[in-house]
């Protein structure tokens, strides 16, 4: 059950907003306005450009960004000494070409190439509200409505509501509550999805109004995946047995389950059309890629022969890569032999047509497959790259060519570039910590 607040002003939000995070430098001096007293805990003042057109249109794109490299104002120097920063939360936008930062004093939001602080929102945590604790922070693209929850020792919201964010007016214009905690929440143009730790609401954008329930077992990590493409919507999450995933295809109206794995489901991911998904059980061996329209097991890869904990997975734009991250400190990339054609997926090519990317590689013993164990016979992954121990890391690909981006809860950014052809071991292009970057990416 949850409960919705819309606040009365500003009026709620046009759900296709179609204005980005950056501005002008001249934009953003030219908006020296005070705060009113619901924007007390923010630290900083808006540096968002003027409101969006209230009827943006059908074909408006909210992925469009007009000043992509103009320079940003950094924020205000303070003359005390800045306190230290904890990151609660970490998460790519829908593109891949951002990430959100949730800390225990607010929220971040950075561009990916070239690395670069877009804005921050500290909270003063002045007693009137929480301590500036943010658990969750989802970007919808690159506009300026972003979905916060409250998290930490310290939060500024309650845990159990989704706040959203309009950071053109720099407040909370609604909030969504509920009798438990949030685990995440995902955004669509169309659509607001909040994970609870057995419960899934699926709320229409435009008006809050809620469309859909799901029951799934205990998901503490709140695992739920959507499609972004302009297709239909198409929803993963876990299903009510362990090792099994539920996938909704609301514009057919049909729901598939998928036995993925034998063990609890530990991490999974969609395309951007939501053709394909791919899934690691808590074992965290082997990665497997499905049709999401048949639940037709596609590709089985082998991230290792010992027990890891799975941070992310992440499908190139094309599909044609997957990129995989584990608590091992290593970042591996496979090649994949499906072809997601439209609107069937083309899989004879995995044997029949030359492709000129290496392949991932099997082991010298798989002649004996069928005789040896599964394990000889594994598909390997083609490039690697090795991090510190110690930290969680999230890997996207870039938009540079057979780049990955890796971001680590210490505050890490690494940037590398892979063979396709000869694999092996990628190289490292950039390495920043993004909490205290250089002046040279401010």
């Amino acid at each position: 059950m949850s409960t919705l607040s819309a606040y009365s002003s500003p009026p709620w939000p046009n759900s296709n907003p179609n204005s980005d995070l950056l501005s002008t430098q001249d934009e953003i001096d030219s908006q020296a306005h005070s705060p009113s007293e619901s924007q007390s805990n923010d630290s900083l003042s808006s540096t968002m450009p003027p409101d969006p057109d209230p009827d943006p249109g059908p074909n408006s794109n909210p992925n469009l960004i007009t000043n992509y490299n103009t320079s940003i104002s950094s924020p205000p120097q303070s003359t005390s000494t800045p306190p230290l920063i904890s990151l609660l939360h970490l998460s790519f936008n829908q593109d891949f070409g951002c990430f959100a930062a949730g800390t225990d004093h607010g929220f971040r939001i950075y561009n990916c190439d070239p690395l670069r602080e877009i804005f921050r929102r500290d909270f003063d945590g002045d007693g009137n509200s929480g301590g500036g604790g943010i658990g969750v922070v989802e970007m919808l693209f690159r506009c300026n409505i972003l979905a916060i929850v409250g998290g930490g020792p310290d939060p500024q919201y309650s845990p159990n509501k989704v706040m959203i964010w309009d950071d053109h007016q720099s407040r909370c214009i609604g909030e969504l509550s509920f009798r438990s905690e949030v685990r995440s929440v995902k955004l669509r143009r169309d659509r607001i999805i909040v994970v609870l730790e057995q419960k899934i609401f699926v709320y229409n954008f435009a008006d809050l109004k809620l469309l859909h329930q799901i029951e799934t077992i205990a998901n503490p990590k709140g695992l739920c995946a959507v499609s972004h493409g302009a297709g239909s919507l198409v929803l993963v999450c876990p299903g009510l047995q362990k090792g099994q995933v539920r996938v909704e295809h609301y514009a057919s109206k049909r729901t598939k389950f998928i036995m993925a794995h034998d063990s609890r489901i530990a991490c999974f991911s969609l395309t951007q059309d939501g053709q394909l998904l791919v899934t690691a059980s808590t074992k965290g061996t082997l990665v497997r890629v499905f049709n999401t329209a048949d639940g037709t097991l596609l590709q089985e890869v082998r991230r290792g022969a010992d027990r890891a904990e799975i941070y992310s997975l992440a499908f190139s734009s094309t599909a044609q890569w997957l990129a995989v991250s584990s608590d091992k400190g290593t970042v591996h990339v496979f090649s994949l032999k499906i072809n997601p054609g439209s609107p069937g997926i083309d899989r004879s090519q995995s044997t029949d047509e030359p492709n000129l990317a290496v392949t991932s590689p099997a082991s010298s013993l798989s002649f004996f497959k069928g005789v040896l164990p599964k394990y000889f016979s594994s598909e390997w992954s083609v490039a690697q790259f090795h991090l510190p121990e110690g930290s969680q890391y999230i890997v996207a690909f870039g938009h540079q060519k057979n780049t990955v981006v890796i971001l680590g809860l210490d505050g890490s950014f690494y940037r590398c570039q892979f063979d396709p052809v000869n694999g092996g071991e990628m190289t490292q292009l950039e390495y920043h910590n993004f909490l205290n970057p250089p002046e040279a990416i401010l």
